[in-house]
């Protein structure tokens, strides 16, 4: 085993309710040669692999399990170009100009998302969104209007507004906010099936069911060998297994750490709050809130180190009821009941960006990671990084993204 085996999430996601369309996978493998194989068919796997068809290359994605039921199961899916650390942090721990085109850079993400979505049909309930960032015990008042200010010298469609302004938009009732445009929110599993179903119709094969027992260099190429005696020969490979690292990955890049979410039964759309943005705090915990296409509440948070999956498991009764809380408080007197309630892993670097890096002991192979609440945003990065460099190319911010910041 050259990968990783974890149990990413537990619980009942909402997106487990047959939210996806139909992905046809092929049969039994043979043997496979392809431009670039792609091991891992979650979310990252599925927008490079549609990134990579439309520039016509041939591909091949091949997972352990069915497409979707890794990481991606358990997201929340708030597309936003705001990381978990904030602009002035992050310029502390990378410096100003990286700090400012990393944010810049996750900006760009979101709209070329949106816009890729678009060209291909992609029908995965995309809705334009405002975020707006509540002062909490992270940053108050005080903290979230130098934030906006760092934020306007980078470019970045962002403001502060005070209690009363944020009262009277949002139906929010805290000490002020930052409001962003550029964000948006969708159902993960349909963006998955629709960005994979779109690849194969340019020609992508996609196995599930298969293990990638072995890598080899052959001097003209790479060879997978895989657990049902299948094979892949190709040019590059790209190693997209989120949270079940390669094993070759140099370890002390990121911590791997648990969150949890909850889903609301429906309600009327006349309850949810003005022009249904998403909502998160800069406290730690911290609860972030969104809304669904089939009207349920979508909040999520209390992230803590504990990365024991039956402990996890174990949590979500209570993280749920206190998920519950948080959100009546925050919106009261609406009543809300859980519906669905899960757990999952996810990894946190010390800056919080992803990590997309060439493996040393592995020619021709990259490793991706998107680490942090960007998730979504950065796959789509991730799916650029690579892009160029199957092609001899480099991105531009290919650097922001190697060492995860550190």
């Amino acid at each position: 085993m050259i990968i990783d085996k974890k149990n990413l999430h537990g619980g009942l996601p909402l997106w487990s309710a047959g939210s996806g369309s139909r992905l046809r996978t092929c049969a039994k493998m043979g043997s496979e040669a392809c431009d670039v194989a792609i091991v891992g068919g979650g979310v990252s796997g599925a927008l490079i692999a549609l990134t990579l068809s439309r520039a016509g290359l041939d591909v091949v994605v091949i997972d352990r399990r069915q497409p979707g039921q890794g990481s991606t199961g358990a997201s929340t899916a708030m597309i936003q170009f705001e990381l978990d650390t904030s602009l002035r942090e992050l310029s502390g721990k990378i410096g100003a100009r990286r700090a400012f085109r990393a944010y810049r850079r996750s900006l760009k993400a979101v709209a070329d998302l949106k816009a890729l979505t678009a060209a291909e049909g992609i029908r995965c309930e995309w809705r334009d969104r405002d975020a707006v960032y509540l002062a909490g015990d992270n940053l108050g008042h005080r903290g979230l209007k130098l934030e906006a200010a760092t934020r306007r010298r980078a470019d970045l469609p962002s403001e502060f507004i005070d209690a009363d302004e944020l009262k009277s938009k949002y139906g929010v009732e805290r000490m002020g906010a930052i409001v962003s445009g550029g964000a948006g929110e969708l159902n993960p599993a349909r963006l998955l099936t629709g960005a994979l179903n779109a690849a194969r119709k340019r020609g992508c094969r996609i196995y599930s069911g298969h293990e990638v027992i072995e890598v080899q260099n052959t001097g003209v190429g790479i060879r997978l060998a895989t657990d049902t005696d299948g094979e892949i020969l190709c040019k590059k490979t790209v190693f997209a297994t989120g949270y079940e690292t390669i094993k070759s990955l140099p370890k002390g890049r990121f911590d791997i750490t648990s969150s949890w979410a909850i889903a609301t039964k429906r309600i009327h759309p006349r309850k949810f709050w003005p022009t249904r943005c998403l909502l998160w705090e800069a406290s730690n915990p911290y609860l972030y809130v969104r809304t669904t296409a089939d009207n349920r509440v979508l909040a999520g948070g209390e992230d803590s180190g504990l990365n024991d999956a039956e402990r996890r498991d174990a949590a979500i009764p209570a993280k749920a009821a206190t998920l519950l809380s948080k959100l009546n408080t925050l919106l009261p007197g609406r009543s809300f009941e859980i519906d669905y309630a899960w757990g999952g892993a996810f990894a946190v670097s010390p800056s919080g960006l992803p990590i997309f890096a060439e493996i040393n002991d592995h020619p021709g192979c990259m490793a991706i990671l998107a680490c942090g609440g960007n998730g979504i945003t950065f796959s789509l990065i991730a799916a650029q990084v690579v892009e160029a460099w199957v092609r001899g190319k480099r991105d531009s911010d290919a650097s922001l993204f190697e060492h995860a910041g550190v």
